[in-house]
C-alpha cells in the first residue's frame, strides 16, 4: 500500500544512499525531506577525501540520481576511473545536491535525535501504523524541531559510531579520558593530519583495509620525516590474511599491496604486535599508554582506532525493529551478510521486503543496513533505496524485482589480500576505503564506509575499511 502522500518521506542521511533515495523518490511522485547532520553533504567523506575507492565510477553512481543531473551539463566520470572520496564529492555528489529538485529539500546542520510515532512511544499497537512518524531534529543553532513524516529511511550511515578499542566489543578502561590521542579512523597522515603524525609514534589498531591504509601512507611519512616511528596492534596471532597471496596472488594490485605491506613489516618500517587485545589506555604527559590483557604495554603519541563501526540504534530506541541479534542488520539480511560466514561468500541482490521491520514504513538501507558487518557495496544500497521507494509508492511488483549486475568475480572479506578483486589500476600504496557512506560516507568507505571495494557477483562489495 502506497503511504500518505500529503507528508514527506524523511531520508536521514545525505551521503551517495541517502541522496540516491531522494532521487528515487521524486521520480516516484514521492516528496523527500533530507535531514543531514553534517555542515555539507556526504559530510563523513569529506572526512576520509584523501582515499582511493577500488570500485571504478560505473559502480558509484545511481541510475535515478543520474537522470536527474542529465542536461543540466554535468559530465559523466570516466566509467573505468577509480575516484578518491574527495573526486566521489566534488565531481557527483556536490553536484547532485546543488540542483533545485534535491537543494530544495535538503537542510544540513540538521541532526536527528530520534524517530518515534506522532503521540506514541514502543509500547503502543492499537492504530499504530496510522500515526506518522514523529522525527526530532536538533538545527546547528541549537534549536530541537519535530517533523512529521510518512515514512522514514535511515541512511544515516555508521561513520559516527566506530567500534572500540577495546576487547569483547567494550571500550579498554580509560579511553574515553585519553580521546585527545585517539585519531579518526583514516587520518590524512600525508596531508591535512601531517603535524599530528610527523616525526610522533604512532600505533595503529586493527586488520582490515583501514588499518593497511594508514600504515602505507604512514610508511611513506616515514621516509619523508626523520623520527615517525609507527607501530602496528592486532588482536589476532598472525597477519597471514592481511598480507595474501604477494607474488603469487591471481590479481596483481592486490598482490602489490599485501606484499608491501609486508616488506614494511619484515624491513622494521612497521613493528608489529600481534594478540594485542587492548585492555586499557592511560595517559601520562603528553603520551598514552596502551596495555594489553596480557600485561604488554605500548607507548604512542597518538592511536588510529581502524577497528570497524557499528550502527548507532540510540535514536531508533522507539521503533519496533526486527534486527539480527549478532551483527544488528535487519534480521532477515543478517545471517547473509555475517562475517563468521560470509567473509567470503555471496549476498544475494535485497530490497525492500527483506529490509522491511516490523515498524511499517520504516527502513534501514546502505552502510547502516549491514550492521556490524565489514563488506558493503554503494551499488547494492542503490538498488536497495530503489526498491524501497518503489514499495512506498505501492508499487509492489517493482520493489520485489531485485537485480544487481556486478562482475562475476564473488565478494570478499575486508582483509587486504583476501578481497576478491582490486582492479589492476589501484595506484601502488592506496586501498580503497568508503565512509558515511560507501566504500564509504554518511554510509563510505561509504560510505559506503573506507574499505577495499571488491566486486560480488551477489551484490556485496567492500566499500569500507573494518578491523
Amino acid at each position: 500500500m502506497a503511504v500518505n502522500n500529503t507528508l514527506p518521506v524523511a531520508v536521514i542521511g545525505a551521503g551517495p544512499i541517502g541522496l540516491a533515495a531522494a532521487a528515487h523518490l521524486l521520480e516516484r511522485g514521492l516528496e523527500p525531506l533530507i535531514l543531514e547532520a553534517g555542515t555539507t553533504t556526504a559530510a563523513a567523506i569529506e572526512q576520509w577525501r584523501h582515499i582511493r575507492l577500488f570500485s571504478p565510477w560505473q559502480y558509484n553512481t545511481d541510475a535515478a540520481a543520474v537522470r536527474l543531473l542529465e542536461g543540466t551539463g554535468w559530465e559523466v566520470p570516466d566509467p573505468a576511473a577509480l575516484p578518491t572520496g574527495g573526486e566521489l564529492i566534488d565531481e557527483y555528489l556536490t553536484p547532485l545536491a546543488a540542483l533545485p529538485a534535491i537543494s530544495s529539500r535538503l537542510q544540513t546542520g540538521a541532526r536527528v535525535i530520534a524517530v518515534t510515532r506522532q503521540g506514541m512511544d514502543k509500547t503502543h499497537s492499537r492504530n499504530r501504523d496510522t500515526k506518522p512518524f514523529l522525527v526530532r531534529v536538533e538545527h546547528a543553532d541549537g534549536e530541537v524541531r519535530d517533523y512529521l513524516a510518512a515514512a522514514v529511511i535511515d541512511a544515516s550511515g555508521t561513520w559516527s559510531a566506530r567500534d572500540p578499542l577495546g576487547t569483547s566489543g567494550l571500550p579498554a578502561v580509560g579511553e574515553a579520558a585519553a580521546m585527545a590521542h585517539i585519531s579518526s579512523p583514516l587520518p590524512d597522515v600525508l596531508g591535512r593530519d601531517r603535524g599530528t603524525f610527523a616525526a610522533r609514534t604512532a600505533v595503529v589498531v586493527g586488520a582490515g583495509h583501514s588499518a593497511a591504509n594508514t600504515l602505507i601512507n604512514l610508511a611513506e611519512l616515514a621516509a619523508q620525516v626523520p623520527g615517525t616511528k609507527i607501530v602496528w596492534a592486532i588482536r589476532g596471532a598472525s597477519a597471514a590474511k592481511v598480507y595474501g597471496g604477494g607474488d603469487a596472488d591471481g590479481l596483481a594490485a592486490r598482490g602489490r599491496l599485501g606484499s608491501l605491506l609486508r616488506s614494511l613489516v619484515e624491513d622494521g618500517t612497521v613493528e608489529l604486535h600481534t594478540s594485542f587485545g587492548i585492555g586499557a589506555l592511560a595517559v601520562s604527559a603528553d603520551t598514552v599508554t596502551l596495555t594489553a590483557t596480557d600485561g604488554r604495554t605500548l607507548k604512542a603519541d597518538v592511536v588510529v582506532p581502524s577497528t570497524g563501526f557499528r550502527p548507532n540504534l540510540g535514536m531508533l530506541r522507539e521503533l519496533r525493529l526486527e534486527l539480527d541479534p549478532g551483527v544488528e542488520a535487519p534480521r532477515e539480511l543478517g545471517p547473509l551478510i555475517d562475517p563468521e560466514f560470509h567473509s567470503c561468500g555471496t549476498v544475494e541482490p535485497h530490497g525492500a521486503k527483506m529490509l522491511a521491520h516490523p515498524e511499517q514504513d520504516f527502513y534501514i538501507v546502505g552502510m547502516k543496513s549491514y550492521g556490524r558487518a565489514p563488506t558493503f557495496l554503494l551499488a547494492t544500497g542503490y538498488e536497495q533505496v530503489r526498491s524501497v521507494a518503489a514499495a512506498l509508492a505501492g508499487d509492489r511488483e517493482a520493489a520485489d524485482t531485485v537485480q544487481l549486475e556486478l562482475p562475476e568475480t564473488g565478494v570478499c572479506s575486508s582483509d587486504i589480500g583476501t578481497s576478491c578483486d582490486v582492479p589492476a589500476a589501484v595506484p601502488a600504496g592506496f586501498v580503497a576505503e568508503t565512509s558515511g557512506g560507501c566504500c564509504g560516507t554518511s554510509d563510505p568507505v561509504l560510505v559506503g564506509f573506507p574499505t577495499g571495494l571488491t566486486h560480488g557477483r551477489s551484490g556485496q562489495e567492500n566499500e569500507r575499511v573494518d578491523a
